[in-house]
C-alpha cells in the first residue's frame, strides 16, 4: 500500500480550487485512489485557504495531516503547515517567498508565466511541476485541463504545465494504481445524482453553505433530468414548496444547513400530520446562529429527530462516504413515499465538500416506490383511513373522481378537522403504527475491524472514513484489538448489532464531531448502554484517523 498526501495553500482569490482541481483530475485519470479535502474562510478575498490530496494505489477514505509535499502560494502557507511536512518532503513555491527550509524546490513563476504571456497561468505551471516531482507522465493532461480551461486558452495553459514540468526533477517514486476506470465525486454530488436516480421532480430551497452545491448540481442537470429547481426566498417557502409539490404528485426535496433547517421545522409538522411525502437534507456546519459558516460538524442530530412539535413518525439517516450518499437517499425518497412522512439526511461539510473515489453505481440496487395514487374501493374514499400498518390509500387531488381532503388540524378518517378525544387517539395511533413497518426496515450500522475486539468505537455519519482508518492504525500499533460500529440509520436507531457488540467489548468509545455526545446520549437513551469515554471535537475541523489513534494510544502512530 503506497500514497502520497499534497497540499496546496494559499489566500483566498490566488487560485487553490482550481489548482487543486486540476491535480485531482490528473491524479484519477493516471489510475489512483484519490481523496481530497477543503478548508476554506468564509471570506470572498484573503483569509488562508488549502486543499488536501491524497493519493495511491488503495482505497482511501480519509484526509490526513502528514504531508508529502506543500504547494505554497503565500508565506502564510509555509509558516503553518511546514511542521507536519514529512522530513522526506518539498516545499514548491515561487522564488519570492522568504522560507530558508532546505525542503523548498523554488522557481521563477512569475518569469515564468510573463514569457508564456499570461501571469494567470502560474497555476498551471505548478501542476506541472508537480507532476513531474511525483514522477507522474503528462499523458493525461490535456483532456483534463479542457474540464477547468476555457478553450481559448488552452494551448498558453499547456505550455504552462511543459514549463513546470521541465523546471524541477522527479522527487518521488511513480507508483501504479487502478482506479482510472472508477468516479470522482463529491458527497454533494452524489446526493443530487441520487434524488435525480430516485425520481426527483422537484427542488426547492434557499442558498446556505455548506447545502447550497446539491441546488447547484441539480440545477445544472435539470432540463436533461425534467426537474424543476427553485430558488425560494426564505427556508420556510422552499420547504412548504416541496411539501405542495408532493402533495400535488410530484418528487419532491429540499436542502438546507442547521440554521435553515431550524425555519422548516413547523412545516416538517405538516408533513408528518397530513401525511405528505418529503425529504429533507440537512448539511450540518457549526451553529447556533450563524455559526462558522465553511467548517462542519455534527451537532443537529438530537435536534432533527425530535424537530417540530407534536409526535410523529420521521426516520434519519446520516451518509458516511459518497457511495453511502447516493444509495442512501435514493432510499430516502423510497421510504418517505411508501411510509408517507418526512425523511430527513444528515451530511455535514467535509462529506459534502470531500472528493473521493468510487465505484460507478447502480441504480437498478435500490428502486424508490412509485407513487400509488390509485384506490379501488367501494366505499368513500377515506384519505386518512385506519390501516394495520397505518398507511392510507394516496390520491392526488384533481386526478381522480375522488374527493381528497387533507388538514394540518387533527382530522378524522375523511379529512376534516376534529376536536373528538377518541378520534385524536386514533389517528396519532396510526401514524405511529408507521414505525413498526420502519423497524423492520432499519440497516445496522457498519461493523469495521476485529471480530476478536474488546475495544469498541461508536460513530456516525462522516465520521466513518476517519473512524475506519483509525480503527486500522491501532489494530496495526497495539497488542488490543479493536472495532468500530459505524451509525448510518439512526433514528428509529437499529440496536441488535448494538448490544450484541457492547456486550463483547471492555470497554466502549464514543468519537462524535460535537461538543455533547449526542450519539451517546441517544444509545443510552434507547438501549441503556453507557459510553466509557468519548472524543469529541468541535472546533469546525475534521477529525482525522491518525487523531482518533493518537488520542486513544496517547502518542503519534505514524
Amino acid at each position: 500500500m503506497r500514497m502520497y498526501n499534497l497540499l496546496i495553500g494559499g489566500a483566498a482569490g490566488q487560485g487553490v480550487d482550481t489548482t487543486a482541481a486540476i491535480l485531482e483530475k490528473s491524479f484519477k485519470a493516471s489510475g489512483y485512489n484519490v481523496f481530497s479535502v477543503k478548508d476554506f474562510m468564509s471570506r470572498v478575498r484573503g483569509g488562508h485557504n488549502f486543499s488536501l490530496i491524497r493519493f495511491g494505489t488503495t482505497e482511501i477514505v480519509s484526509h490526513s495531516t502528514i504531508i508529502d509535499g506543500i504547494i505554497a502560494l503565500d508565506d502564510d502557507t509555509v509558516r503553518i503547515h511546514k511542521d507536519r511536512l514529512k522530513a522526506s518532503g518539498f516545499i514548491l513555491c515561487d522564488i519570492k517567498l522568504q522560507t530558508t527550509d532546505k525542503r523548498a524546490i523554488k522557481i521563477n513563476m512569475t518569469q515564468m508565466a510573463k514569457e508564456i504571456g499570461n501571469p494567470r497561468v502560474a497555476g498551471s505551471i505548478l501542476v506541472g511541476a508537480i507532476l513531474k516531482l511525483f514522477d507522474e507522465s503528462l499523458a493525461h493532461i490535456e483532456k483534463v485541463l479542457k474540464t477547468s480551461v476555457k478553450i481559448d486558452y488552452l494551448p498558453m495553459n499547456n505550455a504552462a504545465v511543459k514549463a513546470g514540468y521541465n523546471a524541477v526533477k522527479k522527487h518521488f517514486s511513480h507508483i501504479n494504481g487502478n482506479y482510472a476506470g472508477h468516479m470522482l465525486i463529491s458527497g454533494t454530488e452524489a446526493v443530487a445524482m441520487g434524488a435525480v436516480a430516485a425520481g426527483l421532480k422537484f427542488y426547492s430551497a434557499y442558498p446556505m453553505s455548506p447545502s447550497t452545491g446539491i441546488m447547484e448540481a441539480l440545477a445544472a442537470k435539470s432540463n436533461k433530468a425534467e426537474i424543476v429547481v427553485e430558488q425560494a426566498e426564505d427556508e420556510i417557502a422552499a420547504v412548504n414548496m416541496a411539501i405542495g409539490a408532493s402533495y400535488a404528485g410530484a418528487c419532491s426535496m429540499t436542502g438546507t444547513s442547521g440554521g435553515g433547517f431550524s425555519l422548516m421545522v413547523e412545516a416538517l409538522g405538516l408533513s408528518g400530520i397530513a401525511e405528505i411525502p418529503l425529504v429533507v437534507i440537512d448539511v450540518q456546519r457549526p451553529g447556533p446562529a450563524t455559526g462558522l459558516p465553511t467548517r462542519t460538524e455534527q451537532s443537529d442530530l438530537l435536534f432533527v429527530k425530535s424537530a417540530s412539535q407534536g409526535e410523529f413518525p420521521r426516520m434519519v439517516i446520516a451518509l458516511r462516504n459518497a457511495q453511502d450518499a447516493f444509495y442512501q437517499t435514493m432510499r430516502a425518497f423510497d421510504i418517505a413515499e411508501r411510509y408517507q412522512m418526512p425523511v430527513i439526511l444528515l451530511s455535514d461539510q467535509y462529506l459534502g465538500d470531500a472528493l473521493s473515489t468510487v465505484e460507478l453505481f447502480d441504480p437498478q440496487r435500490i428502486k424508490p416506490a412509485k407513487p400509488l395514487f390509485s384506490y379501488t374501493g367501494k366505499n368513500e374514499y377515506l384519505r386518512y383511513a385506519y390501516t394495520k400498518s397505518g398507511i392510507s390509500p394516496r390520491l392526488i387531488p384533481g386526478k381522480s373522481d375522488q374527493v381528497v381532503i387533507i388538514d394540518s388540524d387533527e382530522h378524522d378518517e375523511q379529512g376534516h378537522i376534529t376536536e373528538s378525544a377518541e378520534v385524536r387517539t386514533q389517528m396519532v395511533n396510526k401514524r405511529m403504527k408507521k414505525l413498526t413497518g420502519l423497524y423492520h426496515e432499519l440497516i445496522e450500522p457498519d461493523f469495521i475491524g476485529n471480530n476478536d475486539f474488546s475495544i469498541l468505537l461508536l460513530g456516525w455519519g462522516s465520521i466513518w472514513g476517519p473512524l475506519k482508518e483509525a480503527v486500522d492504525l491501532l489494530n496495526q500499533n497495539t497488542s488490543k484489538k479493536y472495532a468500530a460500529l459505524i451509525f448510518g440509520d439512526i433514528y428509529p436507531l437499529p440496536t441488535k448489532l448494538l448490544k450484541e457488540k457492547a456486550n463483547q467489548a471492555d470497554s466502549i468509545i464514543n468519537v462524535e464531531q460535537n461538543a455533547t455526545g449526542q450519539l451517546a446520549k441517544l444509545i443510552r437513551e434507547e438501549t441503556s448502554i453507557t459510553i466509557d469515554n468519548s472524543i469529541l471535537k468541535y472546533d469546525g475541523r475534521q477529525l482525522s484517523g491518525e487523531e482518533i489513534a493518537r488520542q486513544i494510544m496517547g502518542r503519534d502512530v505514524l
